[in-house]
C-alpha cells in the first residue's frame, strides 16, 4: 500500500501524502478553496459544507476539509454545479446571519456573486441583543453561524471544559450553556479559546466590541507585536495588538507549536490592567 496519492484537482495532478484531505491536497496545489467551520487545529466539524468540491463517480458533492484523498480521485473545485451550492451557502448565511464583521464571508459573497436580499430583508438587521454578562468577551447570537468552532474548542480540541454546546435543533439551534445559565454561572474558565476561532464576531472581547459600539475600532491603524507571555514557563507567544498607544486584545498565533492558538485567561485577558489610565478606571 503506497503511503502517496496523486490527484486530480482541476486537471492537475497533485501529489499528497496517505490520509491527505481534499482540502490538502488543493492546498497543496494552490487552488483556493473557501472554508467557514473548517480550522487547522480543530476537527473537521462538517457543518457548514462551504468548502465542497465535485469527484467524479460521486453522486453528492463532498466536504474537501474532510473527505480523504484517494489515489486516481479526480476533483472539481470550480465547477457550475460547486459554485452555484457555495452561492446558495452563502446567500442562506446573509439572509439569517448579520455578517458585518465577517469579511472573509463578505468577501467570499462578492467572490460568488451571493445575493442574500432576494431571500428577505437579510441578517443585518439585529433581532436581539449581545449578551454582555461579563467584563471578558460578549456573545452576538445575530452574528452566529453555528460553525462548531467554539464548541470544539472548548472541548475535545482544546480545552475541555465542555462549557458550551449546541442547544436545541433546526431553527431553534444555538451555542449555549449548560442550563443556559451566564457564563459566570457555568463551567466557562474564560480562557477566551472560543473568541479566537470564532468567523464572525458572534464571540468577542470586551475591548473591540465597546470601541466597535463607539465607533473608535480601526483595525488598520492598529500595530501587533509578538512576544512571549510573562505569567507562567509555558512559552506562550502573544500578538499584543495597539491602537493609538493602548493595548486593545491579545491573540496567539494558530501556527506556534507551544499555543497553537489557545491561551489561558491571565495570557489572552491579563493585560487590561494596563487600561487603567486609557479607561479613566
Amino acid at each position: 500500500m503506497t503511503d502517496r496519492h496523486t490527484v486530480q484537482i482541476d486537471g492537475v495532478a497533485v501529489v499528497v501524502e496517505a490520509g491527505a484531505t481534499i482540502l490538502d491536497a488543493c492546498r497543496a496545489g494552490g487552488v483556493d478553496v473557501p472554508t467557514l467551520c473548517y480550522l487547522e487545529t480543530l476537527t473537521p466539524a462538517n457543518a457548514c459544507r462551504l468548502c465542497s468540491v465535485e469527484v467524479e463517480g460521486s453522486r453528492t458533492l463532498v466536504p474537501a476539509c474532510s473527505r480523504i484523498a484517494e489515489d486516481g480521485m479526480v476533483v472539481h473545485t470550480g465547477s457550475d454545479r460547486v459554485r452555484h451550492a457555495r452561492r446558495m451557502i452563502l446567500e442562506f448565511l446573509g439572509a439569517a446571519v448579520d455578517l458585518t464583521t465577517a469579511p472573509e464571508l463578505l468577501e467570499a459573497m462578492a467572490a460568488y456573486g451571493a445575493d442574500p436580499s432576494r431571500y428577505g430583508a437579510g441578517g443585518g438587521s439585529p433581532r436581539s441583543s449581545a449578551v454582555v454578562d461579563n467584563d471578558l468577551y460578549v456573545r452576538d447570537l445575530d452574528k452566529c453561524v453555528l460553525c462548531y468552532r467554539c464548541v470544539e474548542a472548548c472541548g475535545d480540541d482544546a480545552q475541555h471544559t465542555y462549557a458550551i454546546t449546541i442547544a436545541d435543533r433546526g431553527a431553534g439551534a444555538r451555542v449555549a450553556t449548560e442550563f443556559d445559565v451566564a457564563l459566570p454561572d457555568s463551567a466557562c474558565v474564560f480562557c477566551g479559546n472560543c473568541v479566537a476561532v470564532c468567523p464572525t464576531g458572534a464571540l468577542m472581547v470586551r475591548t473591540e466590541f465597546d470601541m466597535r459600539a463607539a465607533g473608535t475600532w480601526h483595525e488598520d491603524v492598529q500595530t501587533v507585536t509578538r512576544t512571549v507571555c510573562g505569567y507562567c514557563g509555558v512559552g506562550c507567544n502573544l500578538d499584543v495588538h495597539v491602537q493609538d498607544g493602548a493595548i486593545v486584545k491579545v491573540t496567539s498565533p494558530f501556527d506556534h507549536d507551544v499555543t497553537s492558538g489557545n491561551l489561558c485567561i491571565k495570557g489572552r485577558f491579563g493585560w487590561t490592567h494596563v487600561r487603567a489610565g486609557v479607561d479613566g478606571s
